[in-house]
């Protein structure tokens, strides 16, 4: 009997081949939808599993708030690691990262600039898990000048993984290190990422306040963290707690496989992703494969009128309506294998833009040719029976004699059920254009909001040669000889990176008295010329001055956030000093205009400007270049900077591209939405154009008597498409509450963020419309045009 159904399931696809097109496209695209997003979804939840004691890590973070502020960092300070594993036995081991950033290693001839490099504790290799090729875990990191090289570093630099061993790195101007191992390269779906990594030194220490690393613990059992979290808070309460001098604060234990997906601190080791996100692509797919099936069930119902009479012959001859369920359940399985079979292919064809949107190396190997095979089959063949079910019950259950009458009874149920499969199908369309258009704007606010600072035309770059630093001077008064450049300052960190860390700082009061605990602040080391070099307007008092040489020491700047948290009322001439043994007493001598250190899904944070305590604090060149000349400009600065270094040539950095990366991963999952969105209206738009089409060649006599009774093309579009478009309107008021909650909650991931408007969703509600309304209007113009004589003579 199968091969039967198989059979005449072919013949009548053949035979209606528009109707089998739709539904085969369709739902190939939707399926080919749902494996790359399966294939996006499986890759975020994969991250850090392949570490071996991933069940037994978690991470150290800290939250701490305050009247006006709160402090939320994945970033500890040095003492934190051996506190915690000394006085708690469920943890194993401890290791701290510090990502040091980038580093010169001299290669022959030339040297070349590694970005990613760590420095960490030697148990980073007992608490991690990464491949050894050459050396191994134990005691790679245990002499102080060793360094251990991922396996394509080990190429570059070597030629092969055991050539590298026992090899010189040198750091030209910082010394040398012995290569001690090489590891296979990071995989790509971990959240900590590095191409080398040297040993922290045993003795090392700062102060409490001072949050520049981050603390892994390995517990000794995977329950460990729920006895640590319940003992954890009193411990906190009587010693690192009175240490950080902050009153409301709390350590929090991240498990490491659910940093990637479920941690937004500030200061993350990378761009994370997100839950939420997983959930809202994952239902992506879901409603679009919907949208396909409601296709399916659509246009089968729809043509029930047209099989009618063959459902009464086969009655007839026998059929049951077990069997005849089981004809339309194998023609919707055959629909949905072939477009199976076509969705693979879509994907195939699809995957180096994939690759290209989501910033991922994705392929269909990842979940195995046997299991992709397998899943494709069952998957059509599920899909294919939920598509299937309700038209093979619907057709199945007409009366033979009334069916070879071609009468279908009361169908005012199967009608309904029409009509709210449609208007779902366009809520949900309807449902995407909107949180398209709010995602668009959001991403537009986010790249061309004012940031406090011009960061146009500003390059930064990193001088390596520690011994280069002490001409900083000469350098700047060689480079400001050019009209090229406008301004060159120096500071200690590039800002848009997320990376200048907090510190604490006890401050004066109003009433003069210094406040018993400390403030967690943000520290930028900065020259006198960076405010005028990055356009910071000053709000308050006066600048640094190299005219006073005890602005060196004794003078610090200060951001509105700041004034406004510690509620000063006349900020200039109060005092700060760091909460470390041993601080000076520095004065506040000006107030700036809040800037963004960091993307604008952070608040502003409370900020200090020091001038650079030593030479050595001095290893960042910021450089403001003319307007329309930046070719010339870079050009220039290269060639003054090889002068004083040609071993280390200059590596330039936007500032605009550094925080533009801060919305890399916002702005692909802005375009894969986008995307998505097209897939869904496309698909709808094929439904729809499907029904319409239907609905034509059900009005073709009653259209060809009102064309000769005098009835215009626009009679006859308006007859045609006035239900489906009420339909299409039914939709847009359902959808747009659900959108505009549904991306209320989007922006609440940032910080600062545009308001919802009406119209947005309103605009939303016309394009579905418009869609709708041109999509039909196609259909019933043709129709419209068909010479009454033909309409009236068909059958």
């Amino acid at each position: 009997m199968f091969s039967n159904n198989l059979r005449f399931s072919y013949r009548n696809l053949k035979r209606q081949r528009i109707y089998s097109l739709i539904n085969i496209s369709g739902l190939a695209v939707s399926l080919a939808a749902c494996w790359l997003i399966a294939l996006y979804v499986s890759d975020e939840l994969s991250f850090d599993r392949f570490n071996e004691k991933a069940d037994r890590i978690v991470r150290v973070v800290q939250h701490a708030h305050w009247d006006g502020g709160s402090m939320n960092i994945a970033l500890t300070s040095a003492p934190f690691a051996p506190v915690l594993k000394q006085n708690f036995p469920e943890i194993e081991d401890a290791v701290r990262i510090d990502p040091e950033g980038g580093a010169v290693i001299q290669h022959g001839n030339s040297n070349l600039k590694v970005e990613d490099m760590i420095v960490a504790d030697k148990s980073l290799f007992n608490v991690f898990t990464y491949k050894f090729l050459e050396g191994n875990a134990e005691t790679a990191l245990s002499d102080p000048g060793s360094i251990v090289i991922t396996e394509s570093l080990a190429r570059i630099l070597f030629g092969s993984a055991d050539a590298a061993m026992q090899q010189l790195v040198v750091f030209p101007g910082n010394g040398s290190c012995h290569v001690t191992a090489v590891i296979q390269d990071i995989p790509e779906n971990a959240h900590l990422r590095f191409r080398a990594v040297r040993p922290l030194p045993d003795n090392f220490t700062s102060g409490w306040q001072n949050a520049s690393l981050y603390t892994y613990l390995l517990l000794k059992k995977p329950s460990g963290i729920n006895s640590l979290r319940a003992t954890l808070p009193a411990f906190s309460d009587k010693t690192i707690k009175k240490q950080v001098q902050v009153t409301d604060y709390a350590i929090e234990l991240q498990p490491l496989l659910s940093i990637h997906l479920h941690s937004n601190l500030d200061y993350e080791l990378s761009a994370n992703g997100s839950m939420a996100k997983v959930y809202i692509f994952s239902a992506i797919a879901l409603l679009i494969l919907l949208i396909a099936i409601i296709n399916y069930i659509n246009l089968a119902t729809a043509r029930s009128s047209a099989r009618v009479r063959e459902i009464g012959i086969r009655k007839t001859i026998g059929s049951g309506r077990m069997q005849l369920a089981a004809l339309f359940i194998t023609e919707a399985m055959l629909v949905t294998c072939i477009a199976g079979v076509l969705g693979l292919v879509i994907v195939q064809l699809s995957m180096p833009f994939f690759r290209e949107l989501t910033g991922k190396s994705l392929s269909l190997q990842d979940f195995g040719v046997a299991p992709t095979i397998i899943f494709t089959l069952l998957f059509s063949l599920l899909v294919g029976l939920i598509s299937g079910i309700y038209p093979s019950v619907f057709l199945s259950r007409f009366s033979a004699i009334p069916a070879l009458k071609g009468n279908m009874g009361n169908i005012r149920g199967t009608v309904l059920f029409r009509k709210s499969l449609l208007v779902i199908q366009f809520v949900i369309t309807v449902f995407m254009i909107s949180a398209s258009f709010v995602i668009y704007r959001q991403l537009q606010y986010a790249t061309h909001s004012d940031l406090g600072f011009n960061k146009e035309q500003v390059v930064t770059f990193h001088i390596d040669n520690k011994n280069l630093r002490a001409q900083i001077p000469v350098i700047k008064a060689r480079l400001l000889q050019s009209p090229l450049i406008e301004g060159v300052a120096v500071a200690g960190n590039p800002i848009g990176n997320n990376d200048l860390g907090m510190r604490g700082y006890l401050y004066e009061k109003n009433d003069l008295g210094i406040a018993p605990v400390a403030k967690a602040v943000q520290e930028l080391i900065v020259d006198e010329d960076y405010l005028p070099t990055m356009q910071i307007k000053l709000d308050e008092g006066r600048n640094f001055s190299d005219q006073l040489p005890t602005d060196q020491t004794n003078s610090i700047l200060v951001n509105e956030t700041l004034v406004k948290e510690l509620g000063w009322k006349h900020p200039i001439g109060m005092k700060m000093r760091k909460a470390e043994p041993g601080s000076g007493t520095m004065t506040v001598v000006g107030v700036i205009r809040d800037f963004h250190t960091y993307s604008l899904q952070h608040k502003v944070q409370p900020l200090v400007l020091v001038p650079p305590p030593n030479v050595q604090e001095k290893d960042n060149l910021y450089i403001r270049l003319a307007k329309g000349k930046s070719n010339q400009a870079l050009a220039y600065v290269d060639q003054v900077y090889k002068g004083f270094d040609s071993g280390n040539p200059a590596e330039f950095h936007f500032l605009d591209l550094n925080f533009a990366r801060q919305y890399a991963m916002e702005e692909k999952q802005e375009t894969l939405a986008f995307v998505f969105t097209l897939l869904a209206v496309l698909l709808s738009v094929l439904g729809l154009f499907g029904l319409v089409t239907f609905t034509a060649q059900q009005l073709t006599k009653e259209i060809g008597i009102r064309k000769v009774m005098g009835a215009s093309v626009l009679n006859i579009v308006q007859l045609v498409s006035k239900d489906f478009l009420k339909l299409v309107a039914l939709a847009a008021v359902i959808a747009l509450p659900v959108s505009w909650y549904a991306m209320h909650r989007w922006l609440s991931d940032f910080a600062y963020r545009i308001s919802l408007q009406w119209w947005v969703f309103a605009a939303a509600g016309l394009v579905s419309a418009l869609i709708a309304l041109i999509t039909m209007s196609v259909r019933a113009i043709q129709a419209a045009r068909v010479n009454p004589i033909k309409s009236l003579r068909s059958d």
